[in-house]
C-alpha cells in the first residue's frame, strides 16, 4: 500500500509536539507548538480557517474553524481531552463535507499517547479496496476511516 505522505509528516509533527510536552495543556498550547513544528519542517499550512457553510444552496453567515489547513487540503483538528469521541469524528466529518476536501486528520493530545484519527471521504470503489493493507484488513482498525 502507498503511504500518503502529507499525512503522515503531519501525523510525525504532532507525535514530536506529544513527545516534548506531554499531555496535560490546554488545546490552545499544543496548537501553536504544532504550528512551529509544521514550519520547522516545512510543512504548508494556514491556521483557524474559517470554511463556509452552505444551505439549499444559499452561503449561511456562520462558518467552521478549521484549527488547521495543511497542503491546502487536509483539515486538522486538535484536541486535548482524555480520548476521541464519535462527536469528534462528526466535527471532522462536516468540515469535509463543507469544504469537499477529502483528508483529515484528528490529533488527540490529552492521552498518555498521541491519538489521531485520519479520515478520508469521496474514495471510490477502487481506491478504497486499494487502501487495504497486504494482508487484506481494512486499515481501518488503524485508526483510519473511510467515508
Amino acid at each position: 500500500m502507498q503511504r500518503d505522505r502529507e499525512t503522515f509528516a503531519i501525523i510525525g509533527a504532532a507525535m514530536e509536539v506529544h513527545r516534548q510536552l506531554g499531555h496535560g495543556f490546554l488545546e490552545l498550547v499544543y496548537q501553536t507548538a504544532l504550528a512551529l513544528e509544521f514550519q520547522d519542517r516545512g510543512i504548508p499550512y494556514a491556521a483557524e480557517v474559517a470554511l463556509p457553510i452552505k444551505y439549499k444552496g444559499k452561503l449561511l453567515i456562520c462558518t467552521y474553524r478549521a484549527d488547521f489547513i495543511c497542503f491546502k487540503n487536509v483539515i486538522v483538528e486538535t484536541k486535548a481531552i482524555a480520548q476521541l469521541t464519535g462527536a469528534d469524528d462528526a466535527q471532522l466529518i462536516n468540515q469535509l463535507k463543507a469544504t469537499g476536501f477529502h483528508r483529515g486528520l484528528l490529533l488527540n493530545f490529552g492521552a498518555p499517547s498521541l491519538e489521531h484519527r485520519r479520515l478520508v471521504s469521496g474514495l471510490s470503489d477502487d481506491l478504497r479496496k486499494s487502501a487495504q493493507s497486504v494482508d487484506g484488513t481494512s486499515s481501518q482498525s488503524a485508526a483510519e476511516i473511510y467515508l
